[in-house]
């Protein structure tokens, strides 16, 4: 007599969060280089800086994530900034001032913000561990900060094999 295999994991009450569903890999990503607007490559100056942001089409931008960013060593005053975001925001999905790392935490952490985590209340929660996340370190930080007030445990990684991370105490 044979006996059945039987997939405890697929029984058990295990929920898998797969961080990679949540990225947005569609929305286009544009960069501006406040070096382009430097004088001598040095100096922004106000007058043509307010020049090129009245001329410049912003309409490019629209519903995209942009960074602003200066890739040389020119103190940018803090009110160029104010003013392309006040071009951008009107467009853009999002605005940040940085790198493109910094985009692409920000844009990960919209995304987590944008899920209802009460749905896995009182849940058993397995975050899936192996992902091309661009900052898996900040994302697994996000969305264990997220969880947690909701579920009565977290694990990392695959629910045949995880680590545990968290279990809420017993009242």
């Amino acid at each position: 007599m044979e006996e059945q295999i039987v997939n405890r994991v697929k029984k058990s009450p295990l929920v898998s969060f797969d961080l990679e569903d949540i990225v947005d890999k569609s929305t286009p990503r544009y960069t501006i280089d406040l070096k382009d607007n430097l004088f001598q490559g040095m100096v922004l100056r106000e007058k043509d800086f307010r020049a090129f942001v009245k001329d410049h089409d912003w309409d490019q931008y629209k519903d995209g994530y942009v960074n602003i960013t200066c890739s040389t060593d020119a103190i940018i005053p803090t009110w160029a900034y104010m003013l392309l975001v006040s071009k951008l925001s009107p467009k853009a999905k999002l605005v940040v001032q940085g790198d493109k790392n910094v985009l692409e935490k920000e844009v990960l952490r919209l995304k987590l913000n944008e899920i209802d985590y009460s749905k896995f209340e009182h849940g058993k929660i397995v975050i899936k561990g192996c992902s091309d996340l661009s900052h898996p370190e900040f994302a697994f930080t996000e969305v264990t900060n997220n969880l947690m007030p909701f579920v009565s445990s977290i694990m990392y990684g695959e629910p045949c094999s995880t680590v545990p991370i968290y279990k809420r105490p017993k009242k």
